[in-house]
């Protein structure tokens, strides 16, 4: 497993080691999977689920209903989870919610649904709707529902989440009062009338709440219409119960892996708006050819296709299938002719047994560039084909017309220069910075896509007979991997040149200069310019510039400014510093990054190579820190920026090490929920404290804990929070001297705080912890237990449920000045 790596400064081969396999462009197309799509074609009714996040769907409805049911069936995320936590890496906010946008596609591969999203970002726990709503542009966000809906077209919208406190989480109830509000507004045209130029109107026939009962909320009961849907798929050797425990545990950064279920399972459903369903979810839905006037012929023509299919010999098919497309082909246009047609052409190109694949020779390409490409195809039946032409890149190729004899495996070049405009490898709704609660979308049309369109794809046109099947496939990167065999990575569409800082944030507790190291990569050959950092005011560089030359592609080089500000005498500010690099006459000011897990495809992307200049004043009482990492948090890199020195413990460190020489041992983010070893680790550490260490625990979680004994002396864990990340906080105790040293605090040290002041707060503490801090979200209860410190023995112990893991990341002064504090020395 790997997290997010920045590629500049890498060699170009450290891609070659990342995981792509699904990014294959040619998945195969087994004989039972033919079948239950041949069984599909013959089924005309949809289904949109709709909830706030990643994970909020139900999984085994919606393999049910796309793999029993055979109805289209689709996913709206109104968010892609960028607010969450992280299980399996440092990954936060987009780079986290990219991370969740994949890990749903690959759910959906599994349960047959489609995805899709809208611009809402997530901006983490929001205890009610009106709070998300401040926040949200609520007709923006409605737009988006609207949107999909026009062109999903579901018979039958179904929430996760009821429109109340019951919901749990402000985005869950948001997501259901948006759910019912476009439910109706879809089916008006003076709603959002803008989008009636691509769509039309749609009226859903009814709106259900998928009820629920988990944890201690059960909201079903035997009154409610219910769905069995606990069948067993012979043609897929699994229960939807399996499926839905696979598809639900490809969202590993959150940690959802489940084991199978299997054996009866009842989904249950009240009726919202529309009709009340009875005894089937499509009541009052023509869920047949029926539906589309002047198609006999066509339901006919599937059924008997439907009957004579051999799984030995799909081929056998493809004369009929070829059959059903044309008369498809005859009828007027129509949503449901068009979603038919792709599926009969996708069924027709399985059943013939093809194979057709476009990829690049490099991972990296330049627009304006050269692009080494081939084109592979093969046809494994006896079916009669003949590849009339390929496009790619706008260019039509009829020399490359031929018969595709029965297993010929054909390879033929496609080296073409790539245009001067195609965009790059940025996800479309990271195109901008973006406020806080919504993506900035720059073509409307994008709206609900979960990546990116392919910007070069090549197409095969195929002759069957008297028709022509146009086959398109997007350019991918392949190679051969000694370990991992084949293996497939999206083709990335690169700038020429790249540039990366070292740091994400620079942090100057003195007016001295600091080295700020910057690495230029080449991403095509013969780069050479200039390098310069756009600095804000009050901060200055030796040099305005300075000159590179890098000859091939992939060379690299690094040039260091000595960055200072003007003055620090106890002025706290924070502003952003960035690079420009002069090519050709042109600026370009982005990084590049790719994140690679196992389990989805790398992602690369390319934002701003920027990083936050601090000016701090930070006082220090020891330097030499222990870190136990936890689920994944930047914590010790943070600690580093201001001059301490940081060790990462583990088993030996801990058990046979000498703990006296940190003045310090921090345990990361939910370091108690995913460190087993803590357990035993536990006694050593507070042994560590009695003898005059502190010990500074951040934030876990209630659930799976493996020890019960977090501290010296018992508390609890609650789900207490206070998201605002405003709320004035009140200092309790402020002659202790958690808050004069070695650092006067103030209330000014909770300004700037991002996303949240902390979360799952201790509760039920014993005596003998101070709690130095009050703070609340609006209308509610004073909270006093975000912190708790006390004297252990001879030493310190602190637990926090503040979010520091945010704060220090983010360069915000006044949480360095209190995390310094927290972790100074016991005297």
């Amino acid at each position: 497993m790997l997290n997010i790596r920045t590629l500049t400064g890498l060699a170009a081969a450290f891609l070659l080691c990342f995981s792509g396999t699904r990014a294959q462009t040619s998945p195969a197309m087994h004989a039972a999977d033919i079948q239950l799509q041949l069984q599909k074609l013959n089924t005309l009714g949809s289904v949109l689920y709709v909830a706030a996040h990643p994970d909020d769907e139900n999984t085994r409805l919606l393999g049910f209903l796309a793999r029993e049911g055979k109805y289209r069936t689709g996913y709206l995320s109104l968010t892609r989870g960028d607010g969450g936590q992280n299980l399996i890496g440092n990954e936060q906010a987009e780079l986290l919610g990219l991370i969740r946008t994949q890990e749903l596609m690959a759910a959906r591969r599994i349960d047959g649904a489609e995805q899709f999203f809208t611009r809402a970002n997530d901006f983490g726990f929001s205890k009610n709707p009106e709070e998300t709503f401040t926040i949200w542009d609520r007709k923006k966000i409605l737009g988006d529902v609207v949107w999909v809906i026009r062109k999903f077209r579901p018979d039958v919208i179904i929430c996760r989440f009821p429109a109340d406190s019951r919901a749990g989480h402000g985005h869950h109830t948001a997501s259901a009062m948006l759910a019912a509000e476009a439910f109706k507004a879809a089916a008006d045209p003076k709603q959002y009338p803008e989008q009636l130029k691509s769509v039309e109107v749609w009226q859903a026939k009814r709106l259900l709440w998928n009820t629920f009962n988990f944890g201690s909320n059960n909201t079903i009961s035997e009154d409610q219409f219910k769905m069995q849907v606990g069948a067993y798929n012979a043609l897929l050797g699994k229960g939807y119960g399996e499926i839905a425990a696979e598809s639900r545990s490809q969202h590993k950064s959150q940690g959802f892996g489940v084991a199978s279920g299997r054996g009866a399972a009842t989904e249950y459903f009240q009726t919202i708006l529309g009709d009340a369903p009875t005894k089937d979810l499509m009541d009052g839905i023509n869920t047949t050819w029926n539906r589309v006037p002047g198609s006999n012929a066509v339901a006919q023509q599937i059924g008997d296709v439907i009957k004579a299919y051999k799984a030995e010999a799909p081929s056998a098919s493809v004369p009929a299938l070829l059959a059903v497309r044309k008369n498809l082909l005859a009828l007027p246009d129509s949503y449901w002719k068009a979603q038919k047609l792709k599926e009969t052409e996708k069924l027709i190109i399985a059943c013939s047994g093809l194979w057709a694949e476009a990829f690049s020779s490099a991972a990296e390409v330049v627009p304006g560039g050269p692009m080494k490409s081939q084109l592979q195809i093969i046809n494994r039946s006896n079916v009669p084909v003949r590849l009339e032409k390929v496009t790619y890149n706008g260019t039509e190729n009829t020399s490359l017309a031929r018969d595709l004899a029965f297993n010929e495996f054909n390879t033929i070049p496609a080296d073409f220069n790539i245009p001067d405009q195609t965009p790059g490898s940025q996800p479309y709704w990271l195109q901008d910075p973006h406020p806080l609660g919504a993506y900035v979308i720059r073509d409307n049309n994008m709206v609900g896509y979960p990546e990116n369109i392919p910007s070069l794809t090549a197409t095969f046109f195929l002759r069957f007979g008297d028709q022509t099947i146009p086959l398109q496939r997007p350019f991918i990167y392949k190679f051969t991997d000694p370990v991992k065999g084949e293996v497939y990575s999206p083709l990335v569409i690169a700038p020429p040149v790249v540039a990366h800082l070292q740091n994400q944030v620079y942090i100057y507790t003195q007016a001295e200069p600091q080295a700020v190291p910057v690495k230029i990569r080449a991403m095509q050959p013969g780069v050479s310019g200039k390098v310069k950092l756009r600095l804000p005011q009050g901060f200055t560089a030796d040099q305005p510039a300075i000159a590179f030359s890098l000859k091939e592609k992939g060379d690299e080089t690094e040039v260091v400014f000595q960055v200072k500000p003007l003055k620090v005498n106890g002025r706290q500010l924070t502003d952003t510093m960035s690079v420009a690099v002069e090519f050709n006459g042109k600026e370009y000011t982005n990084s590049m990054t790719v994140i690679a897990y196992d389990h989805i495809p790398a992602i690369t992307l390319f934002p701003p190579a920027e990083a936050r200049l601090v000016t701090l004043n930070l006082q220090y009482n020891g330097r030499n820190i222990g870190y136990i990492p936890g689920a994944g948090d930047k914590v010790a890199e943070s600690l580093q920026q201001v001059g301490y020195t940081v060790t990462i413990l583990g088993e030996k460190e801990i058990m046979q090490g000498d703990l006296s020489s940190y003045d310090a041992i921090i345990t990361g983010v939910r370091a108690y929920n995913t460190q087993d070893r803590l357990r035993y680790w536990q006694p050593r550490l507070l042994e560590y404290v009695k003898n005059g260490g502190t010990l500074l625990v951040q934030y876990n979680t209630n659930g799976s804990l493996v020890s019960q004994q977090l501290g010296p002396f018992p508390f609890t864990l609650s789900r207490d929070r206070v998201t605002d990340e405003t709320a004035a906080v009140t200092f309790r105790t402020p002659q202790d001297k958690v808050m004069t040293y070695p650092n006067a605090l103030t209330t000014a040290d909770f300004n700037g705080w991002v996303q949240e002041r902390g979360l799952y707060f201790p509760a039920n503490a014993d005596a003998q912890y101070v709690q130095p801090f009050a703070m609340k979200d609006p209308g509610e209860k004073e909270i006093t237990g975000s912190t708790l410190v006390a004297r252990y023995g001879k030493g310190k112990y602190v637990y926090t449920g503040l979010s520091f893991f945010r704060q220090l990341p983010a360069g915000i002064p006044g949480a360095y000045r209190l995390f310094v504090n927290l972790i100074a020395k016991q005297d």
